[in-house]
């Protein structure tokens, strides 16, 4: 014997499954957009080595020390030895304060010679005056990491840099552009709207890579990323991929219209 199912009561399911359905995406949709307010201001790196999370100041700083890095066309280990100095230092801050006159990321000294104190505040200018130091010692690249850092700092405890050489190993293949899409930041949307431009961004990102170095690569897409809340910019495309800042959680995702140099757009 088959029982019919009333009319009545299927219209009734239907309609609980669309509503139920509305209800679903609805939550979705909220969550997503509530997600940068929740979730703060932060950047996630992830390469083969590792993952780990900075603050923006703090990707923003590793972003640019590898644009200088590239602009003296130097190999990945002498990233890793200004990273782990960094690190030590600073925490990849640009402090204004130290010990006794040190400032800015690499805590260097005006009275030892390095520069005044706005020029060492100035993460290009303190992170060049760190590698043409670091350029002078002999062997450099043939050290242990601390021990090339310790020879351009002279710091009271030289082997406290050899605690960070992991992380510093992650930062160089995420910010020197070796290993893809391994950054992303996130951040709720801006209360006020930003006056600083892409176009602006692009002459930062020029004085610290230098006009006539190579601007397709991953290096500049992740500089791009990090100071996308500094300069407004709203999307990052590059290389099959496209990072945008409403959902920059989310990460980088397939865009097959991004070729070419890396793209900013406000």
């Amino acid at each position: 014997m088959t029982t019919r199912v009333p009319r009545t009561l299927l219209i009734i399911l239907a309609i609980l499954v669309v509503l139920g359905a509305g209800i679903f995406f609805a939550v979705q949709y909220l969550l997503n957009r509530a997600k940068p307010f929740v979730l703060g201001e932060h950047c996630q790196i992830t390469t083969p080595d590792g993952t780990l999370e900075l603050d923006i100041e703090q990707s923003q700083v590793a972003a640019t020390i590898a644009a200088v890095a590239a602009r003296r066309k130097l190999p990945e280990r002498a990233l890793e030895i200004a990273y782990i100095t960094a690190i030590q230092e600073s925490k990849l801050s640009n402090i204004p304060y130290g010990d006794r006159d040190s400032v800015g990321i690499f805590q260097q000294r005006p009275s030892q010679g390095w520069g005044t104190v706005d020029q060492l505040l100035d993460p290009v200018y303190s992170t060049r005056k760190f590698f043409a130091a670091l350029e002078k010692v002999d062997g450099y690249l043939d050290m242990p990491l601390h021990d090339a850092a310790q020879e351009v700092q002279r710091s009271a405890d030289g082997g406290a840099y050899a605690d960070h050489r992991a992380t510093a190993v992650i930062l160089a293949g995420a910010f020197g552009g070796r290993v893809p899409k391994a950054v992303h930041c996130w951040y709720p949307p801006a209360e006020k709207p930003v006056k600083l431009t892409p176009e602006a961004a692009r002459k930062e990102l020029t004085r610290a890579l230098g006009a006539a170095a190579k601007k397709d690569s991953w290096l500049v897409a992740t500089w791009y990323v990090t100071h996308a809340q500094q300069y407004g910019l709203r999307q990052i495309g590059y290389d099959g991929v496209r990072w945008v800042a409403e959902s920059g959680h989310d990460g980088w995702k397939d865009d097959k219209s991004t070729k070419g140099a890396p793209m900013a757009i406000g």
